[in-house]
């Protein structure tokens, strides 16, 4: 038998309600198609790998790649589509909000050569966000406005995530592609010099389930962006890393500065708000910069003693550089901060090859 001629990638994370009509709504968007969908779940909690499974076990069309130890949509779909041995593959979301109705016409295009990428927008002609609440269009909007000033894409909808594309193009830029965060076309969009198309779609109502849109999502968007901005020089995670550290530089500065009204001498305020600092920094670092690789539990207490030794040594750069710069000129915020920075490469170093053991 000849395998599928498409590959639809479904990342999933407690999409349980949603994975019957999906599967449904493909079998009639795609008929006369030789497809598949490859639902990849992040071991949602809510059983929705074993509700694939359950569909699997009588539609060979349909497969499961459950992930263990790994979170993330970005990482998701590119292990999904390297599982894929079809000549094209795409991209739709789980919650029913993507048009699966197009999906006959972006392959019919990509066959034709038209492109080398078919990307999904909701702000071109024919198109339209009208599922989005009024809150989550803003920021939509925002976003891409962003996209286009600091990454330059012609796309008018980098942040839809529903996209078709050539798989044995995206086999050729895989490996420059991040695992983490959820703006997984803009990634591609811009790390390969791929033809690119768009075709319109409506966006629509969530079927089942709740968003998985939250804040943390916004900063891994903000990461990535620095990372297509200085092409690819400065790696997302990095980003995330320097973000951390800008709240924990402003943590220190506060606590500093609360130290010293009580009143105690420099030296200890600074070696108070360098603790407080070194907390805050591995708390936020846990939740976002390794968020694919979150420590939990022992693991957790294990990291963060394992973190602040390794900190130590550039907290111990600091406290020495600030009380030096503090006795010359005295100026408390100037020696704080230029301690706080003296350490942040190292800690970064660090933490990513000892703690949490990331690339």
């Amino acid at each position: 038998m000849a395998g599928p001629e498409l590959s639809i990638i479904v990342p999933t994370y407690k999409e349980r309600g949603n994975v019957a009509e999906l599967v449904r709504r493909l079998d009639a968007a795609l008929s006369g198609i030789a497809w598949e969908a490859v639902y990849v779940d992040d071991n949602s909690p809510d059983g929705t790998s074993e509700a694939v499974k359950e569909i699997a076990a009588r539609d060979p069309r349909i497969r499961c790649l459950k992930r263990v130890g790994r979170r993330g949509l970005a990482g998701a779909c590119v292990e999904g589509m390297l599982s894929s041995a079809a000549p094209f593959v795409a991209v739709i979301d789980a919650d029913l909000q993507h048009d699966e109705k197009v999906l006959p016409v972006m392959l019919a295009r990509l066959k034709a050569g038209e492109a080398e990428l078919i990307a999904g927008t909701r702000y071109d002609a024919g198109g339209s966000a009208a599922g989005l609440s009024q809150g989550r269009g803003i920021l939509s909007r925002l976003a891409t406005t962003l996209t286009r000033l600091l990454v330059g894409t012609a796309l008018s909808d980098p942040m839809s995530g529903f996209f078709m594309m050539r798989r044995d193009r995206f086999d050729e830029i895989a490996p420059r592609l991040s695992p983490q965060g959820f703006k997984i076309l803009l990634d591609i969009a811009g790390s390969g010099r791929l033809r690119i198309a768009e075709q319109p779609y409506v966006f629509g109502e969530r079927f089942a389930g709740e968003s998985k849109f939250n804040a943390q999502i916004g900063l891994e968007f903000l990461g990535l962006l620095v990372g297509k901005a200085t092409g690819d020089v400065i790696d997302p995670r990095f980003a995330f890393f320097a973000m951390v550290g800008g709240v924990g530089l402003v943590v220190h500065l506060l606590v500093l500065w609360a130290s010293l009204t009580v009143p105690l001498d420099f030296h200890a305020a600074q070696i108070i708000a360098t603790l407080v600092a070194m907390t805050s920094n591995f708390l936020l670092n846990n939740e976002i910069t390794y968020r694919d690789r979150r420590l939990k539990g022992l693991a957790a207490l294990k990291g963060f003693v394992l973190f602040c030794l390794f900190a130590s040594v550039g907290a111990f750069a600091n406290i020495d550089l600030a009380e030096w710069i503090y006795r010359g000129a005295s100026v408390w915020w100037a020696a704080g901060a230029a301690g706080a920075v003296m350490s942040s490469l190292w800690n970064y170093a660090m933490a990513t090859l000892f703690v949490w053991r990331a690339r």
